[in-house]
């Protein structure tokens, strides 16, 4: 749980990277998928290493997408890959 709080918190702060007029589609995004993670199972560590090696890869696509560095998201792939 801790994991995935951490993450969370890493994606919105990677959110404040994107163009203003984009950071609130973000953010409903980024919530509203971490809400639905959380009916994964806890123990399952396989399906919890997929969902973090998404938010990893999905983070750096939209960041890719709006030019920002994805030297960003160094401390979203430490806690992901961690």
């Amino acid at each position: 749980m801790e994991k995935a709080l951490r993450a969370y918190g890493a994606v919105l702060r990677l959110v404040r990277r994107l163009p203003k007029d984009t950071r609130p589609y973000y953010a409903k995004y980024v919530r509203e998928n971490f809400v639905n993670y959380r009916e994964v199972d806890a123990n399952d560590a396989k399906a919890l290493d997929e969902l973090f090696h998404r938010t990893f890869n999905h983070s750096i696509w939209v960041l890719n997408k709006y030019l920002v560095d994805e030297s960003a998201a160094d401390k979203l792939k430490e806690i992901c890959r961690g």
